[in-house]
């Protein structure tokens, strides 16, 4: 069976979640709304489904469409040996999963605190302000939690110990992410975090990741997209 991936065509953005599994797991996906008149195919949809998505992504698998990241990620994660099958570890790494998720809302609100109708243009007192409260106390407090995760009992190269998880790859795009909004923050804590950054190293050297990142398939960031630079929020 061949997934159909639903997301927006030209930013990595929630779908990039999604696409990291997809290429992990090895599977058949089409990018829809990356192919031709696939914008139009996701908008159909999106309006037309028994089950309409609020937003994209959304996955359809055969007769089946989940959506959500979260959801998409446990759905793929149970499917394809990047989840546990036992009910506590299942709920696990959802957790974890839904975690990253605040980080990423949180990253996204730096550069639109006020409304996201609005232009990062038509907020940037705000966005500064916003944005010099999550380098200084939101990232640290995110970090320290997933490296505390990777330190016990002992130190382990996955969040789950020596398996990737789907996790795991949301937790490399999401330093990735922050590498390429927040470049001097993060040159400045990197090193507070040996463990979650010796992962996203770990992660980005998996065969299937690495030559997804070297590939056509893998949207550059931009500020279009939930990671953005713009210099004068970094510090």
């Amino acid at each position: 069976m061949t997934y159909e991936l639903f997301y927006w065509p030209s930013i990595q953005g929630r779908g990039e979640f999604v696409r990291l599994a997809l290429e992990e797991a090895g599977v058949d996906y089409v990018d829809v709304a990356r192919g031709r008149g696939g914008m139009a195919r996701m908008m159909a949809a999106m309006d037309g489904a028994d089950h309409p998505s609020f937003a994209p992504p959304f996955l359809k698998a055969g007769d089946v469409t989940v959506g959500q990241t979260a959801s998409i990620l446990m759905f793929l994660g149970e499917r394809h040996g990047l989840a546990p099958q036992d009910v506590q570890g299942k709920y696990w790494v959802s957790q974890i999963q839904l975690t990253i998720a605040d980080l990423v809302a949180e990253t996204h609100d730096t550069h639109h605190p006020i409304a996201t109708s609005l232009y990062y243009e038509d907020q940037r007192p705000e966005a500064k302000r916003r944005a010099a409260d999550f380098l200084d106390t939101r990232i640290p407090k995110f970090f320290d939690w997933f490296e505390n995760i990777l330190s016990r009992p002992e130190p382990k190269d996955y969040l789950l110990g020596d398996t990737v998880t789907y996790a795991d790859l949301s937790l490399f795009q999401v330093v990735e992410g922050l590498r390429y909004a927040f470049p001097k923050t993060l040159a400045r804590i990197d090193a507070g975090y040996p463990l979650l950054m010796a992962l996203r190293d770990r992660v980005a050297a998996r065969p299937r990741i690495a030559a997804y990142l070297k590939s056509p398939r893998r949207i550059p960031f931009n500020e279009e997209g939930i990671f953005r630079h713009y210099k004068e929020l970094d510090k």
